[in-house]
């Protein structure tokens, strides 16, 4: 990697509170999903160690996200995926290098424990402190019917992502013509509205370094992909994000 290039990582990492939890990835092979258990973190790998050179701003570690605290089950700033999943991120980060960018990830594999507590809070309609950030446009009641909260996640089976595209020239997110975790239209991929040409061709620049890396994007949400051949389709884990997870796997 270039100088410039680590300069600019570096300077991201002072400004965005990176995360820094490393782990091994596990040699020992996949189990049938049908056997796994919700808290058998052994395929995992920390995107800080399988994928180095991505940026981590974990927005469930902080407060700012659409509930406004930290979300359970987010114990540390950390990114963790399925060791299949970090391996096709891995190629979309080398393929996002080689024209100009750094994968910037918000959130990865996500536990059970954290899709409860998005629940709890949207049952309780009296809570929106973050309405007029991420849900400005919607009453907090239709979040349910709207499919934007459920008591599953695809995040939970381990093999997600949500992320955007860092530029290294200019130093700052490509402009995506909408926030992370916005429920709403303009959150759509396609939605075009009064998006700009740059704004479109910027969402397009990544969903097509991901779709080549084997990922399937998601027709609500532009920063949203998951693995196309994701090895646990039906196991929902759930142990803590932390570096203890995916730490001394054998």
């Amino acid at each position: 990697m270039s100088k410039k290039t680590t300069k600019l990582l570096a300077a991201a990492a002072a400004a965005l509170m990176l995360a820094s939890c490393a782990s091994q990835p596990s040699d020992s092979a996949s189990s049938p999903d049908s056997s796994v258990s919700p808290g058998d973190s052994s395929d995992f790998v920390s995107l800080a160690e399988a994928v180095p050179d991505v940026i981590l701003e974990i927005r469930y570690y902080s407060t700012y996200n659409f509930v406004g605290d930290r979300i359970d089950g987010y114990e540390e700033p950390c990114a963790l995926m399925t060791k299949e999943a970090a391996q096709a991120l891995k190629g979309a980060a080398d393929d996002a290098e080689e024209q100009g960018y750094v994968l910037k990830i918000y959130d990865a594999y996500r536990p059970q424990t954290a899709v409860n507590n998005f629940i709890e809070w949207a049952e309780d309609t009296d809570d929106t402190k973050m309405k007029e950030y991420f849900y400005p446009e919607l009453d907090k009641s239709v979040l349910f019917d709207q499919g934007y909260i459920a008591d599953k996640s695809g995040h939970s089976r381990g093999s997600t992502v949500d992320l955007t595209l860092f530029d290294m020239d200019t130093g700052k997110d490509l402009d995506m013509g909408g926030t992370f975790d916005y429920f709403g239209e303009r959150s759509h991929p396609d939605y075009t509205g009064d998006l700009t040409p740059e704004q479109i061709n910027n969402r397009n620049i990544l969903r097509d370094i991901m779709v080549e890396n084997g990922f399937k994007p998601l027709d609500t949400e532009w920063w949203h992909f998951t693995l196309e051949n994701e090895p646990y389709p039906s196991t929902y884990f759930d142990f803590p994000v932390n570096s203890d997870s995916v730490q001394n796997m054998e």
